[in-house]
């Protein structure tokens, strides 16, 4: 076990009996290697496929039984709050995911290890690497722990909005006009880069926001356009 693998172990509180498994989950599919027995290409991509499926079961499973009394439609969008890339992200900063990624060149010098959508994607991973490993309950102890303040602030209405969809679905209720981001501009080198994004209504400038992604530019465009939303016609 090298100190890396160790030392990642010790932020996840899990000890790997399959330590194959948590090497894969930390592979990015930029980071290209052969294992020559079988010749089959290694990443964590597999990985977060079954990750994504058992972490949406568990937050399901907990939301279903902390409220009893909610519908369906409430269910799925508190839930779709709690697994969406953001939250991902935020738990995989907690535990340093970044920091223990493969990545390949390209994606290294490009500030990949700070992405936004490959946090995520690896956090699924290691989800579904430790349910491989350890099973249902050690994957859903992990879960529980790492999403808890996550559920928690969904429970009392103070985690993030999706605000993209927020205004697509204000839009579509409203107007007939066409709802686009486009990148205006970057500033910064490769490894820290910055997004500017406006956001129209049909010619109409709504809204502008910058981020280290052009997600996270977009999410802060339809924020600024809502909180806006009294100053122009839908």
């Amino acid at each position: 076990m090298n100190n890396a693998t160790w030392e990642f172990e010790k932020k996840l509180n899990y000890e790997f009996k399959d330590k194959s498994l948590l090497e894969m989950a930390l592979t990015h599919s930029s980071y290209h290697y052969v294992i020559k027995e079988n010749k089959a290409l290694h990443n964590n991509e597999r990985l977060e496929f079954l990750g994504d499926a058992f972490l949406d079961a568990i937050i399901s499973e907990e939301l279903y039984a902390r409220l009893p009394d909610v519908e369906e439609g409430t269910l799925t969008k508190m839930r779709a709050k709690i697994v969406c890339e953001e939250t991902l992200a935020v738990c995989g900063a907690k535990i340093d995911v970044g920091n223990f990624l493969k990545l390949g060149r390209g994606e290294e010098k490009s500030g990949g290890r700070r992405r936004e959508s490959i946090i995520a994607d690896a956090v699924e991973a290691i989800i579904g690497a430790m349910f491989l490993d350890g099973g249902y309950d050690c994957a859903k102890k992990f879960v529980l722990s790492l999403f808890g303040q996550a559920v928690e602030e969904a429970l009392s209405g103070k985690l993030h909005t999706d605000y993209k969809s927020e205004m697509q679905e204000r839009v579509q209720g409203s107007s007939q006009k066409p709802l686009k981001y486009r990148v205006t501009g970057t500033t910064g080198p490769d490894h820290d880069k910055v997004f500017y994004v406006d956001l129209f209504l049909g010619d109409e400038v709504i809204g502008r926001g910058r981020g280290k992604s052009k997600k996270e530019a977009e999410r802060n465009a339809a924020k600024e356009a809502l909180e806006r939303s009294d100053k122009f016609v839908f």
